[in-house]
């Protein structure tokens, strides 16, 4: 049996797949957004500390909340997408890993220190990447992007301070019609050192 992955499905996560910036009118479903979670949760973090949280923006209501907190240029975009995830990650992950890391008691105190917020958004940020290779997975197109305001979003969604936001992703059927040429990607030998 391979283990390596096929050329298609190489090339659905990632040589052909692109960022999106205008999207069809095709739903997102409820199975879909639960078929995102169940793979992305199985990739690997630190102490299987699993600090990213998930807020889906789907009704029109809740992407009102979020509206406010959108840069101009992220605006329209985002409203037009059938769904909108707020990728955050848990301040206080370190509290569920007597259960998440059970094998070992003593990780709680590994993490429950002043390194916390680095570790819950090194983490949280991996987990991040798998979101996306997962929607891709699942059949979805992508719009990752940082141009929000942190602050408002976590006052709106994360209100008791625990989860902080660290970046939104649109969900969807792209149009690609609309896309930019692909801009370059660094060579090997450019960005990589084997020493």
């Amino acid at each position: 049996m391979s283990r390596q992955v096929n050329d298609d499905a190489l090339d659905i996560m990632f040589r052909q797949a692109r960022t999106q910036n205008k999207w069809r009118d095709e739903p997102v479903t409820d199975a879909q957004l639960r078929a995102i979670y169940d793979l992305m949760k199985m990739g690997p973090t630190t102490a299987n500390s699993q600090p990213a949280r998930i807020v889906f923006v789907r009704s029109p209501a809740a992407k009102e909340r979020l509206r406010p907190a959108l840069s101009q240029g992220n605006m329209a975009k985002t409203m037009q997408a059938p769904v909108t995830a707020i990728l955050g990650y848990d301040t206080r992950f370190y509290d569920l890993l007597p259960r998440l890391f059970a094998h070992n008691q003593a990780a709680r105190s590994w993490y429950a220190n002043d390194q916390a917020l680095t570790h819950a958004l090194r983490n949280g940020s991996i987990q991040g990447g798998y979101f996306i290779l997962a929607a891709r997975a699942v059949g979805l197109d992508c719009g990752p992007m940082s141009g929000f305001d942190n602050a408002k979003v976590d006052a709106e969604f994360f209100p008791d301070g625990r989860v902080k936001s660290n970046f939104i992703c649109s969900l969807g059927h792209g149009d690609p019609s609309v896309l930019f040429p692909r801009n370059e990607r660094l060579p090997f030998d450019e960005a990589c050192r084997i020493l």
